[in-house]
């Protein structure tokens, strides 16, 4: 992948393989020693990405039943205000060697959300459930990052990630269609409470693997003390940071009595928060690990700008059942995983950069497309086409920011490293679904046509994309190969 060899010794005793060099002692990702790891992971995104479809899908149904329009994109958001959080404790109880506690913390807390989302008697009930299952959500990835690190070989990772991005084909085939179905002939309710059952047995599974993975290699005059101190600063900034993002969300929505004093307090309180918990140079792209860091928040405020508002265009403005927005949302994941696959297998030769470059483009694409059927003359199937195309753009380049990111982050600093990436997605991922939401439901409020809000919503993540395309360049310096990784990067809490 790079030049650059990773020195990182394999960990003796953990039957998992190497940490993260290039000695490998097993066939591949399901030979004996990595199986258990490799579906306990897979399993752990299926569940994840089923709720994740299944929600968006059933969204608008969950909105005439309980009503708050003005909560609407807060159900996402908040979910993401919550996903911040839970990277940070997440990374703070890897950092401290304990992978197993960060993974029953997240799918407890996973779960218990789920439990309230599905009795919920109103949106307000539904949006702080959906913050309980966000903070549970947040370690679920950066245990499976930091899994992947310590216990694969570097040539082995791309397969790895494209593996859980394949993840997402059942839930993605069945998931959308099937809770769309559920929720026009059952309840929506049940698409929520369904999943309890499927989270035990997966647990059941995963927990004996994930205690299997060694310990990461400390860096160079770091201690387990050191690393624990560093843990413990991230907490209080990544609470800071959640009060600052949720500031300005409420300034946009309008839920407080001085939006403008929100959004400017949110962010003045924010950015630093931001810049203390990610490596030195992401505000400003830096080349290398901070550019990725920055892009992983632009590509994800893009897409999900838009797309936890697909469901809403298909069923409210353009009058269709569920089942036609699973199909669209069926059809993203599929792309989705064959541009993940697409990446996996020609990183080595194409580089990174040229990925981002693509992905980012055809994000925009797609996003301009699927815009076209706010048009009623346009027919549906170019929302399916058009959101197909999205989703290629997002498999292209979401997991390559991944893989520059472990590949530049030292053995000691990935739970950190993964963490910055990770609040990087989340933060993108809760700005762009309150941005959107804020959008519509000032085009409502207003008494515009629905089309309006909706345009909006679509248009800023087309303009993000544009910028993100712009960024592309500070990855790396040439075509070809990741970045190399200088002899020191300072820690992403200095």
């Amino acid at each position: 992948m790079s030049d650059v060899a990773d020195t990182t010794e394999p960990h003796p005793g953990t039957g998992i393989g190497a940490a993260a060099g290039d000695v490998d002692t097993g066939d591949g990702l399901w030979s004996p020693g990595r199986r258990a790891l490799t579906i306990g992971l897979v399993l752990n995104v299926t569940i994840v990405a089923s709720e994740a479809l299944a929600v968006s899908t059933i969204m608008p149904i969950v909105r005439r039943d309980l009503g708050g329009f003005d909560l609407y994109g807060w159900v996402f958001s908040g979910f993401f205000l919550g996903n911040l959080l839970g990277v940070v404790v997440a990374g703070m109880l890897i950092d401290r060697g304990s992978l197993a506690r960060a993974f029953l913390l997240g799918i407890g807390l996973f779960s218990i959300g789920l439990l309230i989302g599905g009795l919920a008697p109103s949106m307000g009930v539904l949006v702080a459930a959906r913050v309980i299952q966000g903070f549970g959500a947040g370690a679920i990835p950066a245990v499976a990052y930091v899994s992947i690190g310590r216990a694969l070989p570097e040539r082995l990772r791309p397969r790895m990630f494209a593996t859980l991005s394949t993840a997402w084909v059942l839930p993605g085939v069945i998931g959308p269609v099937l809770a769309g179905v559920v929720a026009d002939n059952l309840h929506w309710r049940l698409v929520f409470l369904g999943l309890l059952p499927l989270i035990a047995v997966a647990s059941s599974f995963t927990l004996p693997a994930i205690r299997a993975v060694g310990p990461a290699t400390p860096a160079a005059g770091d201690d387990e003390h050191d690393v624990a101190e560093r843990a413990r600063r991230r907490l209080p900034v990544a609470v800071v940071l959640v009060i600052g993002a949720g500031l300005v969300l409420s300034g946009l929505s309008d839920l407080g009595p001085a939006p403008i004093v929100a959004i400017v307090g949110g962010v003045l309180i924010g950015l630093p928060a931001f810049r203390r918990l990610t490596p030195p140079g992401t505000l400003r792209a830096a080349r290398g690990l901070p550019a990725a860091i920055l892009l992983r928040g632009f590509l994800t405020l893009a897409f999900f700008c838009a797309d936890a508002y697909v469901a809403l265009a298909i069923q409210d403005w353009r009058g269709q059942p569920a089942i036609v927005s699973g199909i669209v949302y069926t059809a993203a994941t599929l792309t989705w995983t064959g541009g993940a696959w697409v990446q996996a297998h020609r990183i080595d030769r194409v580089g990174p950069t040229r990925f981002l470059v693509a992905g980012f483009a055809i994000v925009v694409v797609g996003t301009l497309g699927f815009a076209a059927i706010l048009v009623p003359s346009v027919p549906l199937v170019v929302a399916v086409v058009a959101w197909g195309i999205t989703g290629f753009g997002m498999g292209l380049s979401y997991s390559t920011l991944s893989l520059v990111v472990l590949r530049e982050a030292p053995p000691a600093e990935q739970g950190a490293a993964t963490a910055g990436l990770q609040l990087s997605d989340v933060l993108g991922t809760s700005l762009g679904t309150g941005i959107g939401g804020a959008l519509i439901a000032l085009g409502v409020r207003s008494g515009s046509p629905g089309w309006v809000g909706l345009a909006g919503a679509f248009s800023v993540a087309i303009g993000v994309a544009i910028a993100g395309l712009a960024i592309t360049r500070r990855l790396a310096g040439t075509g070809k190969g990741i970045v190399a990784r200088p002899p020191e990067i300072p820690s992403a809490t200095a």
